[in-house]
């Protein structure tokens, strides 16, 4: 049986045009997806070294391998509740212009999600708050909401540059 990373390594062989593949997985009580093509690796929760002065969200950056990565918490981000992490809790990386980590509830799996069953993000407010939404997929019964998340991230990747320039720290700095 294949990992979890095999099958998204095996996903990210389609072509660039095939934006249907997604990965899943939860906040709270809703599942979310990102662009299987931005998924760097799923990793379990680490020691993460706080940053001062960072927005809540910005829980700090972590020692991957000799790389300094900035982490943020997507639950604190879209205004939800703080909870503990359980086993389950995990870190997404993805590439935002900047390799970042992204601590979400659960993965759950990779999707294939056709272009016919994704709609556009429902009009209702203000459009500014929900443009990191990419889309609605449809799947069976259910719906994910699919993210953008070069958008979603788009104002953290300003702040992170910052306080982590270059993602050259030495590794005993953070916390090796």
């Amino acid at each position: 049986m294949a990992t979890l990373t095999e099958t998204i390594n095996q996903k990210k062989k389609t072509t660039l045009d095939d934006r249907s593949k997604h990965l899943t997985f939860k906040l709270a009580n809703e599942e979310y997806g990102i662009e299987i093509l931005k998924v760097r690796e799923i990793i379990g929760m680490m020691n993460i070294t706080a940053v001062p002065r960072m927005p809540n969200y910005v829980k700090g950056v972590i020692n991957l391998r000799g790389k300094v990565i900035p982490v943020i918490d997507l639950r604190l981000k879209f205004g939800l509740d703080e909870i503990e992490h359980t086993e389950q809790t995990c870190i997404i990386v993805v590439d935002a212009g900047q390799e970042i980590g992204i601590i979400v509830d659960t993965v759950s799996e990779v999707l294939d999600i056709t272009r016919d069953n994704i709609e556009p993000p429902p009009a209702i407010g203000e459009s500014a708050h929900n443009s990191f939404i990419f889309g609605m997929g449809k799947v069976g019964d259910a719906v994910k909401i699919l993210l953008d998340i070069d958008r979603v991230l788009a104002k953290d990747e300003i702040i992170l540059a910052s306080a982590v320039p270059n993602s050259n720290l030495a590794p005993e700095a953070v916390g090796a």
